[in-house]
């Protein structure tokens, strides 16, 4: 079988060479980096048929953002491809090469959003109360597990809580993140910097409880950190990673498992039981209700469901 040869790119024209060498001088790219630059400009030439860069306008782009998107190129190569060629632009326009920039306040396609896989309903519980050996580090993970799924927190909220609420001390300032076993309930410093309160269920509580005896047998007694290491030192976000994943691959849940799948289920599981979108808004500390309905997976069955049992006109009439 004769292997056909790849079909080579149209040469670079003066210009777009001029710019690759001026990032390689000016801004030390890495030959990387340049390479991914040298493919999008060449891109630029195969799509245009190698028309005049100068004679290139806001509407040839379009419609070679079209023409590309219609032959399978993802809206997040499109993106760094229109990243490459605006900056491209620019530099010609700094170098008095073209008059306008035919770039700008273009944007690619919108990218899909791709969303972890919620459990289902049994797997989340499995997972969460599953049983372990009375060790202080499965222990610990039951209390880590079981804290994600009940509120929904992301992994750097769990990183960051301390096991109590301490004043600030020495260099130390004050918690900004901490659980409340009276109170049942945890404080947490999420994204923008905002503080937001989030229950803590009765199966986080009861590990809570069993983890915290065990957790001073590790930790130093002035040691802050809620969830620490065999070390004694705040927990990392790859040991959380780790033993969780290889968690679900001992219960055989059959998918990859991530602190996101938790908060992504709980989010899912209180939404299909309770409907109320602006409840699970403010557990998950959303700024916007859109994040929020583009976040959660709705069970549209489940769904339909109610709307058949509930809705005064769903119900069909009996007879003719």
């Amino acid at each position: 079988m004769m292997v056909q040869p790849a079909a080579e790119q149209p040469p670079l024209p003066p210009p777009a060479a001029e710019f690759l060498e001026s990032l390689r001088v000016q801004r030390r790219m890495s030959p990387h980096t340049l390479a991914a630059y040298r493919r999008d400009l060449e891109s630029l030439v195969t799509v245009s048929d190698a028309a005049p860069i100068d004679r290139i306008g806001a509407a040839d782009i379009r419609r070679f953002v079209a023409r590309l998107h219609a032959g399978g190129l993802s809206s997040a190569s499109l993106a760094r491809r229109l990243s490459a060629w605006r900056s491209f632009y620019r530099w010609l326009g700094q170098n008095r090469q073209v008059a306008a920039n035919p770039v700008v306040g273009i944007r690619p396609p919108k990218r899909a959003k791709h969303l972890p896989k919620a459990l289902a309903p049994d797997q989340a519980v499995q997972l969460a109360a599953h049983n372990t050996d009375g060790s202080p580090l499965q222990l610990r993970d039951r209390a880590m597990v079981e804290l994600l799924y009940s509120s929904g927190l992301r992994l750097s909220e769990l990183i960051d809580l301390d096991r109590r609420h301490f004043g600030a001390s020495g260099n130390l300032p004050a918690s900004a993140s901490w659980i409340d076993l009276e109170s049942r309930q945890a404080t947490v410093l999420g994204k923008g910097r905002k503080t937001r309160a989030v229950p803590i269920g009765a199966g986080a509580i009861e590990a809570l409880h069993k983890w915290l005896p065990a957790r001073a047998a590790i930790a130093p007694a002035d040691d802050r950190a809620l969830f620490v290491s065999a070390r004694g030192r705040r927990i990392s976000p790859r040991s959380v990673q780790q033993r969780l994943q290889l968690l679900a691959q001992r219960l055989g849940l059959g998918m990859h498992v991530h602190p996101h799948v938790l908060r992504h289920s709980m989010a899912s599981h209180v939404l299909q039981s309770s409907g109320d979108l602006r409840a699970v808004q403010e557990l998950l500390g959303h700024a916007n209700i859109s994040t929020t309905q583009i976040y959660t997976r709705l069970d549209w069955q489940h769904l339909a469901k109610a709307y058949d049992a509930a809705h005064p006109r769903a119900k069909r009439k009996s007879g003719g």
